[in-house]
C-alpha cells in the first residue's frame, strides 16, 4: 500500500509539475517575439464558428492578418469559414482533435491530439496550442515527436468572460507591448466588437498586428516564464 501511495504521488506531482511549468510558466514554449520591433501577433482559438464571418469582416476592414487555431470538430462543422480564413491569408493551425484538458487525456489519446493538424500535409512550422494551454508530463515530448511546437500566449483577450469590449480593449492595451501574442476566441459574442477596438488602439499604438509566423514567436525563457507564473493563477 505504501508502494502505491508513493507511485500516486509521483503521479500527481508530475502532472502538477506539466501543468505550472508547462501552461502556468511555459518554460520552452513558443511565447512572445521579441520587444524591438513594433509588431504584435492576433490568435483567436477554438473556431471556425458562426462568428468566424464577423471575425473576418474586422480583419479585413482593419486590413489586419491573424492566426486561428483550430479545432477538428470545429473544422468539420464549419468548412465553408475554414476555407474561408484560408482565402483570406490568415494562418490556420492547432487547437486539437478534441477541446479537452491534456490531463483528462490517455496517453493514446494525446498521441491523436497532437498529431492532427489543419495543415498536416502542408510545410511547416507547424504549431499546437494545447486546449486550456493545458499540459501533461506527456504534451511536451509528444508534440518534439509528432513535429509540432507548442505555442503560448503572453495576454489574454478575457472575451470569455461577461466583460463588455470597451472594458476588455482596454484591459489587452494595457498589457500589449511589441512582440506581444494575443488570446482571443473564435465563439464569444463579444469578440468582434472587441477586436474592432483592439486593432485600432494598436493602429494609434504603432503597434502592427502580423501572422504568427512573421512575428515569429520565441522560446519562453526563465524570467519570461516567472512572470507568466505571476499571473497565470487565480485571475
Amino acid at each position: 500500500m505504501r508502494a502505491g501511495r508513493w507511485v500516486l504521488c509521483a503521479v500527481l506531482g508530475a502532472a502538477l509539475a506539466a501543468e505550472v511549468g508547462g501552461r502556468g510558466a511555459g518554460w520552452g514554449a513558443l511565447g512572445p517575439g521579441g520587444r524591438a520591433r513594433q509588431r504584435v501577433a492576433l490568435t483567436f482559438d477554438d473556431g471556425p464558428s458562426e462568428r468566424t464571418p464577423e471575425l473576418l469582416a474586422v480583419l479585413a476592414r482593419h486590413a489586419a492578418p491573424a492566426t486561428f487555431f483550430v479545432t477538428a470538430p470545429a473544422a468539420r462543422r464549419w468548412p465553408r469559414h475554414l476555407a474561408a480564413l484560408r482565402a483570406a491569408g490568415h494562418e490556420l493551425e492547432a487547437h486539437g482533435r478534441w477541446h479537452v484538458h491534456a490531463l483528462l487525456l490517455p496517453p493514446w489519446r494525446e498521441w491523436a491530439q497532437v498529431r492532427w493538424h489543419p495543415r498536416a500535409g502542408e510545410g511547416g512550422p507547424h504549431f499546437y496550442r494545447p486546449p486550456y494551454g493545458g499540459h501533461s508530463p506527456l504534451t511536451r515530448p509528444l508534440t518534439c515527436l509528432a513535429g509540432r511546437e507548442v505555442v503560448l500566449w503572453d495576454v489574454e483577450g478575457r472575451d470569455w468572460t461577461d466583460g463588455d469590449a470597451a472594458r476588455l480593449a482596454a484591459g489587452v492595451l494595457a498589457r500589449t507591448r511589441p512582440g506581444s501574442v494575443i488570446l482571443l476566441h473564435d465563439g464569444p459574442a463579444v469578440t468582434p466588437a472587441l477586436l474592432d477596438r483592439l486593432l485600432a488602439g494598436l493602429r494609434e499604438r504603432g503597434l502592427t498586428p502580423v501572422l504568427l509566423r512573421d512575428l515569429p514567436p520565441r522560446r519562453i525563457g526563465w524570467r519570461e516564464g516567472w512572470r507568466r507564473l505571476r499571473t497565470s493563477y487565480g485571475r
